[in-house]
């Protein structure tokens, strides 16, 4: 049964930092496409950051890169993604995602492409 647990986030002053973390089981993470999205209050889920095989390095959104950074874990079987330089306008629901069944996935920052999600993870920064 494949699941996803996100921890690692809380309030925070901004310029501040965070590591988020998604445990999983019920597949590899290496053998899999895996990716962080996030959602504002009214605001759609986006794509943050995707690894998957094929791609020499993690995918992150163009506005992003610089302070955003996604990783994993192998042994563990757990996600991470480090957050630097935070502002209020990251306040959030972050979410990782998985799709077991494919190793690639160009269209990462799609929400679609995913079949299981984890339950959220808030990240509130107060300026």
């Amino acid at each position: 049964q494949v699941q996803l647990a996100e921890s690692g986030g809380g309030s925070v002053q901004a310029g501040g930092s965070l590591t988020l973390s998604c445990a999983t089981s019920g597949f590899t993470v290496t053998s899999a496409c895996v990716a962080w999205f996030r959602q504002a209050p009214g605001q759609a889920r986006e794509g943050i950051a995707a690894l998957y095989s094929g791609a020499d390095s993690p995918r992150i959104a163009d506005y992003l890169k610089g302070r955003f950074r996604m990783s994993r874990d192998q042994g563990q079987n757990t996600l991470y993604l480090h957050i630097s330089n935070l502002s209020p306008l990251d306040t959030a629901t972050y979410y990782c995602a998985a799709d077991p069944s494919r190793w690639v996935c160009p269209r990462w920052d799609r929400s679609a492409e995913y079949t299981y999600w984890g339950q959220g993870t808030q990240v509130t920064v107060s300026s």
